[in-house]
């Protein structure tokens, strides 16, 4: 039964226009909410079978309360209400996300402790002031604080390398639950869409959207809400519903009928100044489209909006895959037909960035080798970290030649190539961590700043130009620095970087660790256009990670890269071949 959770929605309004200072309607919002509370039968059930009306019959619930009961019922919210949110004063609409936190009592702690803000709360919650108020308590003041941090992880962004398997995770949980509950619902329609259907590097929200009938809908649902994933229903409706994770992520779901499922997926999908233009096109063309369908100006009628496919066919345009679809262009090149054919995971043949435990890699050569051949490659490049990096059990010369001695003699037992090489440090004055001779013995020297990260962009820049002019470095590996949330890009003049790459047939390395993804896809789609190669590599220190791949390929799509700008999808004989070139 959801009445319990109509009656707090009605209690929390009646608390809005109390503390917003409207009068009488805050007691018949009460006086509903309170014979809801109290009804026998279930709600849900009630609007189900009878509608509208079923609802008005409830003691205190008119035709306006039923509207919204059943616009809530519907959607999972009541625009009337967000509204009212949206003219509280400034911060109390972010404190009325607040889980538990209803307007009575926020009202109650604006006045007693002068409570205003976000901020304010938490700094009340953690000097434990709540807790002395008459009403509240330390089991009231906990829940508050538990409820601050739910809201705070779903309002962050995540990274794509934990969004996506956590969609993954919850979409194959609920195909599972609709297999036995549902089986005639189409499993294959329940995808993620936004900005993590478009790959980027990190995620505000996880939205899922899915296509079913009526009845199909309340099946699916009642699945959702229920999945043993879900630590919290925020709210439950026909075509919409959101979760909170136990992990603390919120997930939206919304249930569209198949006739709008593609219009909503593309619509949901974005970029939000994609579709702004796409939506331009379609006036252009005498067509109106939204999330529902694309619509003849004229007569009205619905032209396409089954598939995405059908929708950009009608307006005379190429498919647009999501990864492209930020407005840098894609739309102009769609009505001619010259979308790039993006690179694909199928593309690539090998990995040319993996630590073993010779480094601060965790597993042995062994372990990565048979990995890495389980996976389908034909190559990998063995590139531990070389002398200076310590901190990272950086290689000395002896225990590189070690090294490479075991490579020889697991080579006889694999069929995948094993390339020698090393993530060289790129020492302040842009001279590499080892010697010529020993580069010189290397099949593939991967260079890359670890340190002195605090200089002018003019000293960095200075460093990897000259780096970059050394005929022995072949990769500069995640040429920005950054670490996503913890560490900002070092100040460098990228623009000089590329073109010294250029000049000198370097490659730049697309990073697939979930937490540097760098280069980023901006910069990636801005080095294309100085002729550049890449590679995408997984930077690898265990076994597992080499299934990041996925992450960096993500990126490579985002900037526009096709197969042959990337050399990790070249046969090695060709590979090594361009490497040697660059040492003569």
């Amino acid at each position: 039964m959801r009445n319990r959770e109509i009656a707090e929605l009605l209690y929390d309004v009646a608390d809005i226009m109390e503390f917003q200072q409207i009068e009488w309607k805050p007691r018949a919002y009460r006086r509903a909410a309170q014979n809801i509370e109290n009804f026998g039968e279930d709600i849900e059930k009630v609007y189900e079978k009878k509608g509208k009306n079923g609802l008005t019959e409830i003691p205190g619930v008119g035709e306006s309360i039923a509207d919204h009961i059943a616009e809530y019922l519907e959607t999972g919210k009541v625009e009337k209400f967000e509204e009212l949110k949206g003219k509280a004063p400034s911060g109390t609409a972010e404190l009325m996300e607040i889980r538990g936190l209803g307007a009575k009592k926020m009202k109650k702690l604006a006045d007693a402790l002068e409570i205003k803000t976000m901020s304010d709360l938490k700094d009340a919650v953690n000097n434990h002031r709540i807790r002395r108020l008459e009403g509240f308590g330390e089991k009231s003041e906990e829940n508050i604080a538990k409820a601050i941090e739910n809201y705070e992880k779903s309002h962050s962004r995540i990274a794509l390398g934990k969004a996506l398997p956590l969609a993954e995770e919850i979409i194959s949980s609920l195909k599972a639950e609709l297999s036995i509950r549902a089986p005639d619902i189409d499993l294959s329609k329940i995808i993620y869409t936004g900005s993590l259907r478009r790959l980027k590097e990190t995620i505000g929200d996880i939205d899922i959207l899915a296509e079913a009938n009526e009845e199909q809908a309340w099946k699916m649902m009642n699945a959702f809400v229920s999945l043993p994933e879900v630590g919290q229903v925020i709210s439950k409706g026909r075509t919409r519903s959101s979760i909170i994770l136990k992990e603390g992520f919120g997930i939206d779901l919304r249930i569209v009928p198949p006739e709008s499922y593609g219009a909503a997926l593309q619509y949901f999908t974005g970029s939000k100044e994609h579709n702004i233009e796409l939506r331009n096109i379609a006036l252009r063309e005498g067509y109106k489209l939204s999330e529902y369908g694309l619509y003849s100006k004229n007569s009205g009628e619905q032209v396409a909006g089954r598939s995405e496919e059908e929708i950009y066919r009608k307006l005379g345009l190429e498919y647009i895959v999501p990864e492209l679809r930020e407005n840098r262009g894609e739309l102009k090149s769609a009505v001619r037909n010259e979308l790039p054919r993006l690179v694909n995971a199928g593309d690539l043949r090998g990995d040319l960035h993996l630590h073993t435990n010779y480094s601060e890699g965790v597993e042995n050569l062994e372990t990565m080798i048979e990995r890495a051949e389980a996976m389908g490659y034909e190559y990998i490049a063995v590139t531990d970290h070389s002398r200076s990096q310590r901190i990272a059990n950086g290689m000395d010369i002896e225990t590189m030649k070690a090294q490479w001695k075991e490579i020889e003699e697991l080579s006889k037992h694999f069929r995948i190539e094993i390339l020698r090489g090393s993530e060289v440090e790129i020492l302040k004055d842009g001279s590499l961590d080892y010697p010529d001779e020993i580069l010189k013995e290397l099949d593939i020297v991967v260079g890359a700043v670890h340190s002195g990260f605090a200089t002018s962009e003019r000293e960095m820049t200075g460093r990897i130009v000259t780096a970059l002019e050394n005929k022995n470095l072949d990769i500069l590996a995640h040429p920005s620095g950054r670490l996503l949330g913890k560490r900002e890009a070092y100040s460098v003049n990228f623009g000089k970087v590329f073109e010294a790459a250029a000049v000198n047939g370097k490659v730049m390395e697309i990073n697939c660790q979930p937490s540097r993804l760098d280069l980023n896809d901006e910069l990636i789609f801005r080095a294309k256009d100085y002729g550049l190669k890449f590679c995408i590599s997984t930077d690898s220190h265990t076994a597992s990670d080499l299934a990041s791949m996925r992450y960096g390929l993500g990126q490579a799509r985002r900037g526009w890269l096709e197969k042959e700008d990337i050399v990790n999808t070249y046969p090695c004989s060709r590979l090594k071949e361009i490497f040697k070139k660059l040492r003569d």
